[in-house]
């Protein structure tokens, strides 16, 4: 690599191997959140803002 600025060795690194974890990343995140397991939670997590329907919150003053 002699003869080569530090730009270009870095931008060769980033164009191929840090494309190539971020999109590992982006794939494990999206396996991540879409495991069977993870059902109920995100169902609870969804429902939070219709968790107190039964009782409303009194008028304040």
């Amino acid at each position: 690599m002699e003869g080569q600025d530090t730009y270009t060795v870095f931008r060769a690194f980033a164009d191929s191997w840090v494309l190539l974890a971020m999109f590992l990343f982006f794939i494990g995140v999206v396996v991540w959140a879409f495991r069977p397991g993870s059902r109920k939670i995100h169902e609870d997590t969804a429902n939070i803002p219709f968790r107190y329907d039964d009782k409303p919150a009194g008028d304040r003053d």
